[in-house]
């Protein structure tokens, strides 16, 4: 059946003849109100037109769902309340056995928004420049959509398909319509007005056509948007980045600055990520006299609040991850600013701590060295290095300078045991799931543009990131995702050219919110393609998270064709404005690696050594192309796994404000045994394909890690400490970039379990 419009699909209904009246219920003895508050009699065959529809092609009998209903009808129900018992049972009847059930509530629930629209505005769809119009002048539309004619609109409308609407199970039907959808506005009307908007930019004579490549490949949901992109992209003046990551100096001018900055970021919805370890230390000098600062956590107090206070318009609380290099003398205190115990004054329960560790913490924790914690402002004022800017080697030697002026030059620092240092960051990981931990030096190894800077630290999700210099350049990123339950692999040349153009397009219609993210987008064209469902890709083609050579071809073909993308854009619209001396610029390729790497290691090496000096001819867009971010709720939406972990559980239900809801997989009936549950999942198995997939990855990727603490899960033994311990330690080994949070299912006796930590001492 094709559903075109709501009112045409209940207007052929009304001609259908009730066979058997719905198990033996009279029309004449039940009135129902409708949508628009008229009365009429109740007509079965509506009832049950609407219902084959939800089921048709599906593992769901419609007669079951019907009789369900029947002791629901009574007089003077609403057509409304009809729909939403329809959901109901078809919620109950939905199980690890009958999975389709959620598709089939997914269905119901698009059908009763069709006819809340319908009722509201008097059509669904069938007339997009009308809906353009009225969206406009109620200042829901951004006006900037005016650059289409009415012709022009009205193609654009006759692309639009109904059915994709059937494609939601009933959690991604409900987040698409609760989270993203405007008032008066339809599913397919919202990807088509982001699509036209996307490619505005677009010379006149091609926009139209590159619109219809962006509205297809949205709206069957093989690239996802990121939520800022969706959510604010239709909307006039809407901020469409997702990432920022900000520096403060050392002073209040920049710390205010930053705060400020901060507000206007999260009052679009945006996460911050700001990094702190420039700021003075607990106990250091103000204005000449000692033992006067009150250190970095007054400071992130002030952030915690405005994160509080700048609600993202009221849908929740801002979300801000502060970060501090692993030397600063105020870290004992910073793992411990969530705790219950101690100074209420200096807790801040609502940011999202991380920690930024070099190459030579790591080494001392393998060698138990001791470790020096100091200040920043006594390094910088007795032996002029500032600490905060440096990695790699230029940080290890200037490491060493400052421990041999300890209680000389340097009198404000504590040493501590490296190894123990750890175990108290792994104590607070198992308790709260943080601190993120960033690896710094591989971060800048990889980093493209170290003629312009530094990266100090990662954003909120740990996967997006770029250079950073307090007051003139912040990091800002805008995000898609390759849904590959979807993508076709035939398809991965195209789509992932479609989303690096979606992206840098992006760039040039957004409307950051300070001028330092401003001069970020000039400078460096930031964007982040990333990907989600790789559990369903997996277990579509039989294979295994231990497959590392599979994966590795995906993630290189995706890698290719995003660069190779750029490089296009590049030629046609020049290249990001800091490329001249970039690795880009030299030669080097993805993570800054020379192409020797991609003769040793490409399936196909020759394509990267063309693209090597394709890319020093012309330039390339965008100076980080690639990252992977968690895609939590935005999987739900795309019906995929999120990002490229596995699946928590193969089949459960998550509890949202009005009751319980399925969760499943896409291919749950066909591959049940080729979805290995991450709660029942050696750790290293992640580990080593998160690396794997980091080597094509030019950015970052939002590794989180779930460790089971029952009994009998891992080969009938119990993980411990030391496990969890080797497992952080092989991440930084292997290549990974950053680990996001460290979740545990929890056993009876977790308190006996935390203490067994000493055991990373063995």
């Amino acid at each position: 059946m094709q559903p075109i419009l709501s009112k045409t699909i209940l207007n052929q209904s009304e001609n259908l003849i009730s066979r058997n009246n719905l198990l033996s219920v009279k029309n004449s003895e039940i009135q129902v109100i409708r949508r628009n508050g008229s009365w009429t009699e109740l007509d079965i065959s509506r009832i049950r037109y609407v219902v084959e529809w939800a089921t048709a092609g599906l593992e769901a009998n419609h007669l079951a769902l019907e009789a369900g209903l029947t002791t629901r009808l009574r007089h003077g129900i609403t057509t409304r309340e009809i729909q939403e018992n329809l959901i109901n049972c078809a919620l109950q009847m939905c199980s690890l056995e009958e999975p389709d059930w959620r598709y089939v509530a997914g269905r119901l629930h698009i059908w009763s928004l069709w006819k809340d629209i319908e009722v509201s505005r008097g059509y669904a769809y069938g007339n997009y420049p009308l809906t353009v119009k009225s969206l406009v002048e109620s200042e829901q539309y951004d006006s900037r959509i005016a650059v289409y004619t009415d012709a022009e609109l009205t193609e654009a409308g006759s692309w639009i398909d109904p059915n994709w609407d059937k494609d939601y199970d009933y959690a991604g039907a409900v987040l698409l319509t609760r989270r993203y959808l405007l008032k008066d506005e339809l599913p397919q009307e919202s990807f088509l007005t982001c699509a036209l908007l996307l490619a505005a930019v677009e010379t006149p004579e091609k926009r139209l056509e590159v619109a219809k490549s962006f509205y297809r490949s949205i709206a069957s949901r093989k690239i996802s948007l990121a939520t800022p992109i969706l959510a604010n992209l239709r909307v006039p003046n809407g901020s469409l980045t997702s990432c920022f990551i900000l520096g403060v100096d050392d002073n209040l001018e920049s710390i205010f600055n930053e705060i400020t900055n901060t507000a206007r970021i999260s009052k679009n919805g945006g996460g911050v990520g700001i990094n702190v370890s420039r700021i003075r230390a607990t106990g250091s000098w103000v204005m000449g006299k000692s033992n006067s600062s009150g250190g970095i956590i007054p400071w992130i107090k002030l952030l915690n609040d405005t994160a509080i206070a700048v609600n993202q318009g009221g849908r929740r609380a801002g979300a801000v991850t502060v970060s501090v290099d692993i030397w600063h003398l105020d870290v004992p205190e910073f793992l411990e600013m969530q705790t219950e115990n101690g100074d209420q004054r200096r807790k801040a329960y609502d940011i999202f701590p991380q920690l930024v560790l070099p190459d030579e913490f790591m080494r001392r924790v393998i060698a138990k060295q001791e470790w020096t914690l100091v200040d920043p402002y006594e390094v910088s004022n007795n032996l002029g290095i500032e600490l905060a800017e440096l990695w790699g080697e230029k940080f290890e030697q200037a490491y060493q300078l400052i421990e041999s002026q300890l209680d000389q030059k340097i009198t404000l620092y504590k040493k501590i045991n490296a190894r123990d240092l750890f175990k108290t960051i792994m104590r607070s990981q198992l308790e709260t799931g943080m601190p993120y931990l960033a690896f710094k030096d591989t971060i800048n190894r990889a980093n493209p543009n170290q003629h312009r800077g530094y990266i100090p630290s990662v954003n909120l999700c740990t996967e997006s990131f770029s250079n950073v210099s307090p007051g003139q350049e912040a990091h800002c990123c805008n995000l898609v995702s390759l849904n590959l339950a979807n993508v076709l692999d035939e398809e991965i040349a195209d789509i992932s050219a479609i989303a690096v153009r979606i992206l840098d397009n992006t760039i040039d219609i957004t409307h950051p919110p300070f001028e330092a993210a401003k001069e970020h987008n000039n400078q460096y064209r930031t964007i982040g393609v990333g990907a989600m469902g790789l559990a369903d890709w997996l277990a579509k083609r039989r294979l295994s998270y231990d497959s590392l050579e599979q994966i590795s071809n995906l993630f290189e073909e995706i890698a290719y064709w995003c660069t190779h993308t750029s490089k296009e854009l590049a030629k046609e619209r020049g290249a990001y404005q800091s490329f001249a001396g970039s690795t880009w610029s030299q030669g080097l390729l993805i993570n800054a690696k020379p192409v020797q790497w991609f003769k040793e290691h490409a399936q196909n090496p020759q394509r990267w050594v063309e693209l090597s000096q394709q890319i020093q001819q012309y330039g390339i867009r965008n100076s980080h192309i690639t990252a992977i971010a968690p895609n939590t709720s935005s999987s739900l939406v795309q019906g995929c796994t999120a990002s490229v972990l596995p699946v928590y559980s193969r089949f459960f239900y998550d509890k949202w404000a009005k009751g319980t809801v399925p969760i499943a997989p896409p291919f749950i009936s066909d591959c049940f045994w080729y979805y290995p549950e991450n709660k029942n999942l050696d750790q290293k198995k992640v580990v080593k394909t998160v690396a794997t997939i980091q080597q094509w990855i030019d950015t970052g990727i939002s590794m989180e890690l779930l460790f089971n603490l029952n009994q009998g899960v891992y080969q009938n033994s119990a993980i411990n400490a030391k496990d969890i311990f080797d497992t952080l330690l092989l991440a930084w080994q292997e290549g990974c970039k950053a680990i996001y949070y460290v979740r545990t299912v929890q056993k009876d006796d977790f308190k006996d379990e935390q203490e067994s930590c000493s055991a990373c001492a063995n």
